[in-house]
């Protein structure tokens, strides 16, 4: 598959309509579907700037992001399809999070930027840009997009806000995390409070259970 193709294929699972199949209990909290994620310009910026990204010609020795690199990222993603479908996960949430922790105001002098993922593989970024890399992984494999959210929330351990990438599988919920290695069910994680949740059809609010 060429590299146009490859997004081609993305973009096309990235707009499909939803179907709203996700569990509703994520980290024991409820939710409260929203109804527009025009609410959150950055990651409609993100959709749209993945949609019409062009990346220059290059070598793969050179520093400098180019087209090169994000074939690497492409023929990694085809090398592990075949693979069973739990290691596909840990497989793709291992490849992002080799790429180095920056925060956004060291990589573009704002507090706060969503990267895609040409971006992110080139200079790395912080919670948010793992998260955006896996889904757009995920997505190219072909892992439905309602049934994937990046999940903004309060990790209260660290006492800082945090993003992850939830993939509903079934009754549970898989969480991608560039604080962990493993692919966890978010039943297994009591220390991290939703505050919201998005995909690129809508967002949904969290709160605490009564």
């Amino acid at each position: 598959m060429s590299y146009y193709r490859g997004l081609s294929a993305v973009c096309l699972l990235i707009l499909a309509p939803a179907c709203f199949g996700f569990p509703a209990d994520l980290f024991g909290y409820r939710q409260q579907p929203q109804l527009s994620i025009t609410d959150f310009p950055q990651w409609v910026s993100v959709l749209a700037r993945h949609l019409i990204d062009d990346t220059r010609d290059g070598d793969c020795t050179e520093q400098r992001f180019n087209r090169c690199h994000l074939e690497e990222w492409l023929q990694y993603l085809r090398e592990i399809r075949q693979l069973p479908r739990r290691r596909q996960l840990d497989a793709v949430n291992r490849f992002a999070n080799e790429r180095k922790y920056v925060l956004d105001f060291d990589n573009y002098g704002l507090e706060d930027y969503w990267a895609i993922p040409r971006q992110f593989l080139g200079n790395g970024g912080d919670c948010e840009d793992y998260a955006i890399t896996k889904l757009f992984s995920l997505s190219w494999l072909g892992y439905p997009v309602e049934r994937m959210r990046i999940v903004v929330l309060q990790d209260t351990n660290l006492r800082v806000a945090h993003a992850v990438l939830a993939l509903a599988e079934g009754s549970d919920i898989l969480i991608l995390d560039n604080q962990v290695q493993d692919v966890l069910s978010h039943r297994s994680i009591v220390h991290y409070a939703p505050v919201y949740s998005i995909n690129a059809n809508r967002w949904w609010l969290h709160t605490p259970n009564d």
